[in-house]
């Protein structure tokens, strides 16, 4: 084949540092929006959202990116622009590690659903629990000493 081509959703999940409640109503709307910027032009973003203590993001990575690379642009980034919005944020980051898991381009109505739906997710599951039942629902063998900072 002389071209090189993929499709691949990815759900991708980080926290921020020590999963602190930093993104309130206020800003969480902002700090979506401005990953969605980052995320592109050569990746797509499908949705960008979350609660005040991490975020979910819904896309379809370019063939040339590497996950690795992609997250770093998109903490990097972020972390930069939350913190010239205002001393509040001053001690913001994220946490060093992220999920990434594929999804069928069959689930991906689904997932946008489960992204939009994270509000009303978290008022019945916190961030560890919902982690936990992501790595069993796409078979993720995980240690506790190592996931949680």
């Amino acid at each position: 084949m002389p071209q090189s081509l993929s499709y691949v959703l990815v759900h991708l999940v980080f926290s921020t540092k020590q999963r602190r409640p930093l993104l309130g109503d206020t800003i969480r709307g902002e700090m979506h929006a401005y990953l969605a910027s980052v995320i592109g032009p050569e990746n797509i973003c499908v949705r960008v959202g979350g609660v005040s203590d991490h975020v979910h993001v819904a896309l379809y990575i370019a063939r040339t990116e590497s996950m690795s690379r992609l997250v770093e642009r998109l903490k990097v980034s972020s972390s930069k622009w939350i913190k010239m919005k205002g001393p509040e944020f001053a001690k913001f980051g994220w946490q060093r590690g992220y999920a990434a898991f594929s999804v069928g381009l069959s689930d991906r109505a689904a997932l946008v659903r489960y992204i939009d739906a994270q509000t009303m997710h978290h008022q019945r599951r916190d961030y560890q629990a919902e982690m936990r039942a992501m790595f069993a629902k796409y078979g993720v063998a995980f240690d506790e000493r190592f996931v949680w900072d």
